[in-house]
């Protein structure tokens, strides 16, 4: 199984996912700052492993404090929350997984822990994340390969695998486990312009597992739907309102579109933390813009005049109108999305 990160006594291991395809290298996070910048800079990225990399951030950070004034500690954990929870803004799992690493904090405080203990159980809460994760992406392949038909070739766009959680992935899992049960699946990876995390990731996933895997880039999605050669498609999600609507990677919504016309199910594979029940519709989350170059340059190789003017939002929002399902951990949500995910978040 591919290790995307890790808790080490030295720090946070991460696989730098900005090399991948041709190197794969483990460097060592020591510091909460480096870990913010880690995810800042897309060392680490995909919803859920951001998330398990800012709780790990945490622990680290309340771990070294140097103070034992519980007062100091507590403005100190603070601002080590505020630091990880600035990193990106349309991945609610972030949100999430600092929310449950303040809530042990505050339980700590109340049952009168000491400082060392706190420390120590910080650190044990993210790695349960981690494990929890693993788990819950192997729930999800075990219900959504139930959707994938024996023979079929599947449309995924991004990377929604092993590197975007703590291990076996999300849309990815669920192919994963729809070979395991003995089905013949064949995969089309889009590209994933303009960081390419499909033909540098879930291309190097797939290929790894032995899954036969076809890449194209985003503009030729249409026509492979056209000529019947895609069967489904499933992606990934970084943040799902309570009305189904889904923010995935720049792109999707354009999938989605062009799955709809041409009467292709179209999958999302998410955690119940990927989630944001707070939010009625897709238009209330926050759409991360980044950095130009992203679109101007490849590898540092520009392509682009200088001085042009550049958009690059990270993600765009699905309607729920174009999504056939929600697969979770939890089972399988279909419309109306109002009720199933509200009594799967319940469960």
């Amino acid at each position: 199984m591919i290790k995307t990160l890790s808790w080490t006594d030295e720090g946070v291991v991460m696989i730098d996912q900005r090399y991948l395809p041709t190197e794969e290298l483990y460097p060592v996070f020591r510091t909460y700052t480096e870990v913010a910048q880690a995810i800042k800079d897309m060392v680490v990225r995909g919803a859920p492993a951001i998330g398990i990399a800012a709780a790990m951030g945490i622990a680290l950070g309340a771990r070294d404090t140097s103070t034992e004034d519980s007062a100091e500690f507590e403005r100190e954990f603070e601002r080590i929350c505020t630091v990880l929870g600035a990193t990106r803004p349309t991945a609610v799992n972030l949100f999430w997984a600092i929310e449950r690493m303040k809530h042990l904090y505050r339980a700590l405080l109340r049952d009168g822990c000491g400082l060392a203990e706190i420390r120590l159980r910080l650190i044990e809460e993210a790695c349960r994340m981690h494990d929890e994760d693993i788990a819950a992406n192997q729930a999800m392949g075990r219900h959504g390969a139930e959707l994938i038909p024996d023979g079929a070739t599947v449309l995924t766009h991004c990377n929604a695998g092993a590197l975007a959680t703590a291990g076996y992935g999300t849309a990815l899992g669920v192919i994963r486990a729809a070979v395991e049960a003995g089905k013949n699946v064949a995969v089309y990876a889009d590209e994933t312009r303009p960081f390419l995390q499909g033909a540098r990731l879930t291309a190097w996933e797939l290929h790894k597992d032995q899954i036969p895997v076809t890449l194209i880039t985003d503009n030729m999605a249409g026509h492979f739907m056209q000529r019947g050669r895609i069967d489904c498609v499933i992606v990934g999600a970084d943040r799902i309102a309570a009305n189904g609507d889904v923010a995935n990677k720049i792109g999707t919504y354009s999938v989605a579109v062009l799955a709809k016309e041409n009467n292709i199910p179209f999958y999302v594979a998410a955690p119940i933390s990927t989630l944001d029940l707070s939010l009625k519709s897709g238009a209330e989350i926050p759409i991360e813009e980044r950095a130009d170059t992203e679109v101007t340059h490849v590898k540092g190789a520009q392509l682009a005049p200088d001085g042009i003017q550049v958009a690059n939002p990270a993600f765009d929002v699905t309607p729920h109108r174009y999504v056939a399902a929600i697969i979770t951990e939890r089972g399988v949500a279909r419309a109306p999305y109002e009720e199933s995910l509200q009594r799967l978040a319940k469960d």
